[in-house]
Parts: structure tokens; C-alpha cells; sequence
């Protein structure tokens, strides 16, 4: 069974060595990146299965971010880590407010608009992107959905999106099905 204190999330990557004395370079994926640190458990996928690593020593460096890895005492075990990825359990999430989500949540979300008397499918919420003003919701097509196009809908609390149910797995957005 999938519950959530054993669903993993992608957290970040190790993207190779830094210097000699064990320390990775990481690729972070959240938001803040200073958040990944904060994690208790750190796993990196390789050769198909999960392994336990304790970060230790992890601190911003230049644009990126590095870690020590317990254990990893020199830059050839260190680059043996290089493309790992590094998941941390769901549990471990800070709780958010009741009107905020995790971007995993908000994938697989069916996409709703009102037009006219019509209930609108536009698609299915496949991934986001940041931007710098605001995140873009990027759909795809789905089964019922009105038509094969990919759309972009920038994720706007209130203004463009109108409401989210993760339970029944929609969205509601003020949205023309045209743009």
C-alpha cells in the first residue's frame, strides 16, 4: 500500500564532487533550497533501489549547494555518487495552510472552467514551472477533456484559480477554454 508516510518525493541531485575530501555537489529541488537540509532522511536511488546517506555539513556554494555525505571521505567515492537522485519521505513535508499545496499535490489534478452554462474538462495538470512572477500550471490533454492541446495557466490563487480539491482530485479555474 502507498500511504503517505512511505511515498517518496524527488528532493534534489547529486551532480558530482567538490574538492577532495568527500563533499557533492547537490542540485536542490525545493523551495526554499536551505529547506533540503532540514530533511531527516535522505535516500539516493542506485542500481534500482533506495539507500539510506546522511547528509551532514550542507551549506550554499556560489549558485549551487554542496554536503558532505557520512562516509564519503574523498573525491573518488564522492564521484561515484555523481546522478544520483535524492528522495525524502512525503511525511517529512512541513504542514501547510489550508489554502496551499506541495506541487506534487497539484499534479494529476483534473482542470475545470465555467463557460457559459458548461462545466469545461480543459486537461490534466502535468507538471509546473517557475517563472519568477508566478508558477505556470502546464495541462495535457486527458480522457473527456475538450481537445488535444497543451495550455499553460498561470497558477494565481483566486484570481485564475478558483479552487482546488485534492480529495476529489479537480481544480476549478477562471479560464477561456479557447486561450
Amino acid at each position: 500500500m502507498n500511504t503517505p508516510e512511505n511515498q517518496m518525493l524527488l528532493a534534489g541531485k547529486i551532480t558530482g564532487a567538490y574538492g577532495i575530501k568527500g563533499w557533492v555537489k547537490v542540485q536542490v529541488f525545493t523551495d526554499p533550497p536551505d529547506n533540503f537540509f532540514a530533511f531527516r532522511h535522505h535516500q539516493v536511488l542506485r542500481r534500482g533501489q533506495l539507500e539510506t546517506i546522511e547528509l551532514v555539513d550542507g551549506r550554499s556554494q556560489g549558485k549551487g549547494w554542496v554536503a558532505r555525505v557520512v562516509g564519503v571521505d574523498n573525491r573518488t567515492d564522492a564521484e561515484l555518487l555523481r546522478g544520483t537522485e535524492i528522495w525524502v519521505p512525503q511525511s517529512e513535508l512541513p504542514v501547510l495552510a489550508s489554502d496551499e499545496y506541495y506541487w506534487h499535490q497539484l499534479q494529476g489534478l483534473q482542470v475545470w472552467c465555467e463557460h457559459g452554462e458548461q462545466r469545461l474538462l480543459l486537461g490534466e495538470v502535468d507538471h509546473l514551472l517557475e517563472t519568477g512572477a508566478n508558477d505556470v500550471l502546464v495541462l495535457r490533454s486527458s480522457e473527456g477533456s475538450i481537445d488535444e492541446r497543451e495550455r499553460l495557466i498561470p497558477y494565481l490563487p483566486d484570481s485564475v484559480v478558483l479552487a482546488v480539491d485534492t480529495e476529489a482530485g479537480t481544480m476549478t479555474v477562471n479560464w477561456h477554454p479557447e486561450d
